[in-house]
């Protein structure tokens, strides 16, 4: 089985599931293909509001699937066409998508599942999870685009450390790093998970929208194939003005209620 990459929608808030049996939800190139597609997917559905995504059982992510690797690693354009097609269609979807993504993360999150992890917005994870990109005992470096994912997620320092000695990191250290938002006990972290998407469902959704599309903007202005969309984002960042979400927001605010927000 080469594993799957599972989308449910439940109400507001999409469900993403990784799931490989057997192999600790390890990416195949299947898996990829599925995370691109169903993403672009959810990007269109203007009621959702959240995404939620794990991994199915005791773990996030191992990593990629190994046993497939023979297949295409040894050839530089057949590796090439891996990484920036597969893996990095895979995780630009994710970047691209405008709803807030949420990580629950239990069990082991390495490799290709830290790099799925480094795309979402919020990111929770049971105090027994792990993190790292021991990569280096398999004899290849991160490619270029998926390194520099991570070192903005996780910070540079911590990049070097798990990329260069192969570190094994826990929850607390990467919580205290300000790579996780939250870390709770394992037993907590379903609940705590839906108590994360129960807020953000509350808020207005196209504000969290529009603060998706600003952050991107501002990280893309600097690269020359995605600068001009960036700087047309950035551009026209006040067209909320007369939108709807808007006008209840400030309305409920003045007369002391509750604002009903509506997808628009």
């Amino acid at each position: 089985m080469a594993g799957q990459v599972r989308f449910t929608l439940d109400g507001p808030v999409a469900r993403v599931q990784l799931a490989h049996p057997g192999k600790l939800n390890a990416m195949s190139r299947a898996m990829w293909d599925e995370l691109r597609h169903g993403f672009a997917r959810l990007q269109q559905a203007p009621a959702l509001r959240c995404v939620v995504l794990q991994g199915e059982g005791d773990a996030f992510c191992a990593g990629g699937d190994i046993s497939e690797y023979q297949d295409f690693r040894f050839d530089e354009a057949s590796l090439r066409d891996f990484h920036e097609g597969d893996v990095w269609g895979g995780l630009q979807s994710v970047l691209d998508c405008d709803l807030p993504v949420v990580a629950a993360i239990r069990g082991a999150c390495m490799g290709a599942g830290l790099e799925i992890a480094s795309c979402c917005d919020i990111r929770i994870a049971a105090d027994s999870a792990t993190f790292g990109a021991p990569i280096a005992r398999l004899g290849f470096p991160m490619a270029p685009r998926e390194a520099q994912v991570v070192a903005a997620a996780v910070g540079d320092a911590t990049a070097r450390q798990l990329l260069l000695e192969a570190a094994v990191l826990d929850a607390a250290t990467l919580h205290a790093r300000g790579f996780l938002q939250h870390v709770v006990p394992a037993a907590d972290l379903d609940a705590r998970t839906e108590a994360i998407a129960a807020r953000i469902v509350s808020l207005a959704p196209q504000a969290a929208r529009l603060n998706k599309r600003t952050l991107r903007a501002l990280r893309d202005q600097h690269d020359p194939t995605r600068r001009a969309a960036a700087l047309a984002e950035l551009a026209a960042a006040y067209r909320y003005a007369p939108g709807a979400e808007h006008r209840e927001g400030i309305a409920a605010f003045l007369a002391k209620r509750k604002p009903a927000f509506r997808s628009e």
